[in-house]
């Protein structure tokens, strides 16, 4: 969403659904949801308050399907640490015994091997719960991955470890089977760590939708009968007439009945102005009351409601996001096919030689193929890139966006605000009428943004002040939406309107004036008394100092930047010739940006860039969702990734980061398991018969050397700024 871009300043376009959310632009004295006015106790962040709401997917997985079996990962990886330590201390390091820092390992006296069997059981069902949760999903979807590969690799070291227990306690004392207790063990921790890391570096994608349900406050008051009432607002209904004081948020959706005031739209629109609002005008919940007493007839509650929709949209396109399948899943699901198919071959052809023999070429096959290295080889990539980003001011929220990045084809962007400054100045003023002069004109229009923060309004403002104008009163000033803004001075009623408005309405205008100013960037204002047209103001937007080396970027790197924007075509046109974009969409209301992202998406894979609320569906869409940091909450909570310092520039660090973390993720993948294309066969006995057999053992330390590469390599990870 463009942070205060406006279709010529078009006022029509300052509805509901219209953002200008940069808190910086806003003066903040006249923010009417100031947060001393506002009473804490009311924001109520359950979600049962939107009621009839689907938030089934709200958890969803922001990495691609593995933590919805997490659980508590915190607490599953300290207390699986806690059991791992003595297996540690009383079970062979890989078979071997070892002798550090004078302390002989494993220590063992009578009982320590039960004790092993106890931790490691515990082990198997509660660190490996999660695990074999997910392996069920995952095969039962058709779709085995990298929760399959663990639980294959912890259920074969656990249950051939209970076999040698067994054989070496009671079928063969005097004989020694190997067991993997300090496989099993070690595993299972550095699964649950390598999960932990990755949760740390990416917040939960649900919070998005509850920073929404917070705009809403935890009851109403029920105007019944002439008496007023408080209400839990799960249990308010549309035609319920409610009263809302002079600074609250205002419940629900509704119109109107009685009072007058202005409302402050910018925690749910992102609109800063402050807009007039009078009977039988509509009001969006979670907006917040100005100075007035006002009593609405409810219209949207819970399903229904503006909030609540917007909510929807924003579950929806995440949930459908969160089922992309990352490398790892991938690269996971050939290794368990491989060592699957691999494993039973070999038990198969080494049958013959004895059940043992068989079933140890079998298990050091699983045991090879578990994923230690590759269970890091991601999070730890992720975990050093978050890092660096965090320090470049990128705040990744979602891992899935480095891995889509280099597959984007199209950038989506807005114009005011992104491109360019978002400071208007007057760059011209003409009066239409006899009775007026230009002055006069630029008076009137100052009067009727009063009560307005926009950067247009101000620009119109300033110019005003510049020019010592004797300052108009306006009154009954409000936003019609579809037209524009209206209000009385000096008992007359104007609207301020832009070119599109006079076309439909038949009213005549100069087109070479309007053509001069719209061709050198201006944004184009008309002020009308009924169908007289009075006067035409044209603003200027300054281009932002990166814009254009931001767009040459971009180009280098093979990506399209596209020009979102509310503006008339031609003054798109003429930013977009001064920028080098080729593609522009103009001329667009708020709602118009998702249909236009869907386009796009169907031709390649999509970044978005935007702010605001009504920014959110959009975001949570495309492919990848980049908020500007001066952003409402919920923008930056529905995005991928945020640009803290609020310049898109960093887009291309971002890009670039991408493709240096994609590069590491690449090695790490090979690291971590490609050397399984040489260790499975070998494990499986295929240079037998020239003598060479690999042992347990032998693949165990083959498996942590591979974990030690793939960690150092994720070290060397580095971003070369724009």
């Amino acid at each position: 969403m463009t942070k205060h871009e406006m279709n010529n300043m078009d006022h029509s376009k300052m509805d509901h659904s219209k953002m200008d959310h940069d808190m910086s632009d806003m003066d903040h004295s006249k923010m009417n949801h100031d947060m001393n006015n506002m009473d804490h106790s009311k924001m109520n962040h359950d979600m049962s308050n939107m009621s009839g709401m689907d938030h089934s997917h709200m958890g969803h997985d922001m990495g691609g399907g593995h933590m919805m079996h997490m659980g508590n990962l915190k607490q599953l990886f300290w207390v699986s640490l806690v059991a791992t330590i003595p297996i540690l201390l009383f079970s062979p390091f890989m078979g071997m015994d070892l002798n550090l820092f004078g302390l002989r390992l494993p220590i063992t006296f009578p009982g320590s091997d039960y004790i092993v069997l106890i931790l490691a059981t515990f082990l198997y069902f509660y660190g490996g719960k999660p695990f074999l949760t997910g392996a069920v999903d995952e095969l039962k979807s058709k779709a085995p991955a990298m929760m399959t590969l663990i639980a294959m690799g912890i259920t074969v070291a656990y249950g051939y470890s209970l076999y040698a227990f067994i054989a070496n306690h009671f079928i063969n004392p005097s004989g020694h089977v190997m067991d993997f207790f300090w496989e099993l063990a070690t595993l299972i921790v550095i699964m649950l760590l390598g999960h932990w890391v990755e949760m740390n570096s990416v917040m939960a994608a649900g919070s998005a939708v509850e920073k929404m349900a917070a705009l809403l406050p935890s009851q109403a008051h029920v105007v019944d009968n002439g008496q007023v009432q408080d209400m839990p607002l799960s249990q308010v209904h549309e035609g319920q007439t409610l009263r809302v004081l002079a600074g609250e948020q205002i419940p629900t959706d509704g119109v109107l009945v009685s009072g007058s005031t202005t409302v402050n739209e910018s925690l749910v629109t992102g609109e800063a102005r402050a807009v007039a609002k009078t009977k039988a005008d509509k009001v969006i919940g979670g907006a917040v009351n100005g100075d007035g007493v006002i009593e609405m007839t409810v219209t949207g509650t819970g399903e229904t409601g503006y909030l609540a929709q917007v909510m929807k949209l924003v579950s929806d396109a995440q949930a459908a996001k969160s089922k992309a399948e990352s490398m790892a899943d991938r690269v996971a699901s050939w290794l368990f096919y491989a060592a699957l198919i691999v494993g039973i071959l070999a038990f198969v052809f080494w049958l013959p030689q004895g059940l043992d023999q068989a079933f140890e070429r079998m298990v050091t096959v699983f045991i090879i193929a578990c994923p230690h290295a590759l269970g890091l080889a991601i999070p730890l990539v992720v975990a050093r890139s978050t890092s660096i980003a965090a320090t470049n001011g990128l705040l990744l929220r979602n891992r899935q966006a480095l891995e889509d990045a280099t597959k984007v084809k199209y950038v989506l962007m807005d114009k005011t605000g992104t491109l360019t400054q978002g400071d208007f100045a007057v760059n011209a003023i003409q009066s239409y009428v006899d009775t007026m002069d230009a002055d006069h004109v630029l008076a009137i229009l100052a009067a009727l943004e009063t009560h307005s923060d926009h950067p247009l309004a101000n620009g119109i403002k300033s110019a005003a002040s510049f020019r010592q104008l004797t300052p108009l009163t306006a009154s009954d000033v409000s936003v019609q939406k579809g037209i524009g803004l209206t209000g009385t001075v000096e008992n007359t009623t104007y609207q301020i309107v832009n070119a599109r408005y006079l076309s439909s309405q038949n009213i005549a205008y100069d087109q070479t004036d309007f053509a001069t100013w719209t061709s050198n960037g201006n944004s184009v204002v008309y002020l009308i008394q009924g169908n007289t047209l009075v006067g035409g103001l044209a603003e200027g937007d300054q281009i932002k100092p990166n814009s254009k080396a931001l767009i040459s970027g971009l180009k280098e790197m093979n990506y399209v930047p596209v020009m979102l924007t509310g503006d008339n075509q031609g003054t798109a046109a003429a930013v977009a010739e001064q920028l080098g974009i080729d593609e522009v969409q103009s001329e667009l209301l708020p709602e118009d940006k998702l249909t236009q992202l869907t386009a796009y998406q169907k031709k390649g894979k999509v970044i978005m860039v935007g702010d605001g609320v009504n920014d959110a569906p959009s975001l949570a869409k495309a492919d990848i969702g980049i908020a500007i940091g001066a952003g409402t909450d919920v923008a930056i909570d529905s995005a991928d990734v945020v640009l803290v310092h609020s310049d898109p520039f960093d887009l291309l660090n971002f890009l670039k980061l991408a493709k240096a973390t994609n590069a590491k993720m690449i090695q790490n993948l090979w690291w971590g398991a490609g050397y399984n294309i040489l260790a499975i066969p070998l494990a499986a006995g295929i240079l037998a018969p020239i003598g060479f057999i690999l042992s347990p053992a032998v693949g165990a330390i083959l498996m942590s050397l591979s974990t030690v590469v793939v960690a150092l390599n994720a070290m060397t990870l580095k971003l070369k700024r724009s």
